[in-house]
């Protein structure tokens, strides 16, 4: 698939294949398209996150904390 990016896109992936870590536009492209679905992987998980705490669907932090300090042994604060 042959695209003419718009040429404020066009300066930016140039100057991304200047940097040496790309070998092609494609490679910037991949490596743009991976982190947009990251961040909208991060973002479906803090709205999920969100969702629950609205819900009441969580634990508080002391036992959260408590479990921890003794599943790795670490003395409880004093």
């Amino acid at each position: 698939m042959n695209y003419v990016f718009p040429p404020d896109v066009d300066c930016r992936v140039k100057r991304q294949l200047e940097t040496g870590s790309y070998h092609s536009e494609d490679d910037v492209l991949r490596a743009a398209m991976t982190a947009l679905e990251h961040e909208h992987d991060d973002l479906e998980g803090i709205q999920a996150g969100v969702a629950d705490m609205e819900a009441g669907r969580f634990r508080p932090f002391s036992e959260i904390d408590a479990a921890f300090r003794l599943k790795h042994n670490i003395p409880a604060k004093s």
